[in-house]
């Protein structure tokens, strides 16, 4: 995969002071990702051009336990496009081995990093998920001319049609740091892909690769939840607001730290209520992509985790995000991932400290809820249990939500406060717990908070 620069102007060959490498080497730089090497093919007092080359082994990426691979026991460990694209390995690539030139500094030529350049990019081999004119869209707004040139399955075959690949030139005026946080920031989101494993730390690198541009692309939405990998745990973190007053409008808005989403408040409340009940072992039942389970990880209390849902595809999204695969054989020994429903009778599941059910009553189908008490409540057993679901009430206070809608498409009910109540009753009394109701987000007076929670005792 190769990414080539190109700057026409007086003193071109000053490129090199810019990027920081010297046109009169060929550079090889050792990354995760492979092995990346920056060459000037052409240098000459008007017009100089540098290239980064990296090459990939497939069998390296297999081992290497930071990059990810899809799901496990899969062929696409090994056969994949990821060792001839420009992708989000690239990315990595070009901010490690540009990392300087990114931030604009440059002791040697101050003036000329500081000043807009005739430039040239090219871009080979971008894998991109998104009708033809995607990548246009993404780059046109910023003040480049696109030129976006599909390639073909197999030019001996036209009948075949285009690939989903397309080599990309980008011609422009721009600073030279500017540019390269575009590319490394749209690359992944071109294909809709991360290759590596991605951490709350993304967060920091969209912010600071698109400050100053980002805030005011049209399709600033999209390119974030892309470059975080759809995870809204991530996305929630950042949001643009006016200087003035928060809104999401205006050449004022700016790349800064959401205020703390209800999402948040759920996993503290039930953090805190773990703690208030001295839990040890715990059970998070429908653990999903594993937001909550990252929290018990990262705090000591919690010496036996164990993770459960129906979904494998869940299960391998929650290694991924507990980075199982780095940890040492005694810091995996804490958490367990289990393939199993909150309807089954599971033995491995009895006798813990507390189970949580947190955003998952809901989903149940309501002729399905009894199974629900009586495997986790009567069978399992733990010591509490807590559990957390929307309040239908407070749903018109949405305005997106049409009136009676659900918050979430696989909800089967949304329970009232006083429905609620009523089951919280009859959960107690027929299995032998004490209960406290509790409320999470800022409540209205008249229809309460956003989402409640129950904390069951054993009696």
């Amino acid at each position: 995969m190769l990414v080539t620069i190109t700057y026409t102007g007086p003193n071109a060959s000053d490129l090199g002071y810019l990027l920081h490498k010297n046109p009169g080497k060929v550079q090889p730089f050792e990354l995760n990702v492979g092995v990346a090497t920056v060459f000037y093919p052409e240098v000459t007092a008007e017009r100089c051009t540098a290239a980064l080359l990296l090459e990939v082994d497939a069998i390296d990426l297999v081992r290497n336990k930071h990059i990810r691979m899809g799901t496990r026991d899969s062929l696409d460990h090994y056969i994949n496009d990821r060792p001839y694209v420009s992708s989000s390995l690239m990315s990595v690539a070009l901010g490690k081995v540009f990392s300087t030139a990114m931030s604009g500094r440059c002791n040697e030529r101050p003036e000329l990093a500081a000043s807009p350049l005739e430039l040239v990019i090219q871009l080979s081999s971008v894998p991109v998920m998104g009708a033809p004119g995607f990548a246009t869209s993404l780059f046109e707004p910023l003040g480049w001319n696109v030129n976006e040139v599909p390639i073909p399955y197999d030019s001996k075959f036209p009948t075949w049609g285009d690939s989903s690949y397309v080599k990309i030139t980008l011609t422009g005026t721009m600073l030279l740091n500017d540019a390269l946080r575009q590319i490394y920031l749209l690359l992944p989101v071109m294909e809709d892909a991360k290759h590596y494993w991605v951490s709350d730390a993304e967060v920091g690198k969209l912010m600071r690769a698109g400050a100053g541009w980002l805030e005011t692309h049209p399709q600033r939405a999209m390119i974030i939840q892309r470059y975080l990998a759809h995870q809204r745990n991530m996305t929630e973190k950042v949001a643009f607001h006016d200087e003035e007053d928060g809104s999401d409008t205006g050449d004022a808005a700016q790349l800064v730290p959401a205020r703390k989403a209800l999402r948040s408040l759920r996993l503290e409340a039930v953090l805190t209520a773990l703690h208030e009940l001295g839990t040890r072992r715990v059970v998070d039942m429908g653990c999903g992509e594993g937001a909550l389970l990252q929290k018990l990880f990262s705090d000591p209390t919690f010496s036996s985790i164990v993770g459960t849902d129906v979904s494998p595809h869940m299960l391998n999204r929650a290694e991924e995000r507990l980075r199982l695969r780095e940890l040492s054989d005694r810091q995996r020994e804490r958490v367990r991932l289990l393939q199993s429903s909150a309807t089954y009778l599971d033995d491995r599941l009895r006798d813990y400290d507390a189970v949580v059910l947190m955003e998952v009553v809901e989903h149940i189908e309501p002729e399905r809820l009894a199974a629900l008490e009586s495997s986790v409540f009567g069978y399992a057993k733990p010591k509490a249990v807590v559990v957390t679901t929307p309040n239908a009430e407070f749903n018109s206070l949405y305005p997106q939500l049409p009136s009676g809608s659900f918050r979430h498409p696989d909800h089967r009910f949304e329970w009232s406060r006083a429905e609620f109540d009523q089951w919280i009753v009859s959960i107690a009394s027929t299995y032998g717990y004490r209960a406290e109701r509790r409320s999470i987000g800022d409540a209205d007076e008249l229809l309460g908070a956003p989402t409640q929670m129950a904390i069951f005792k054993r009696a």
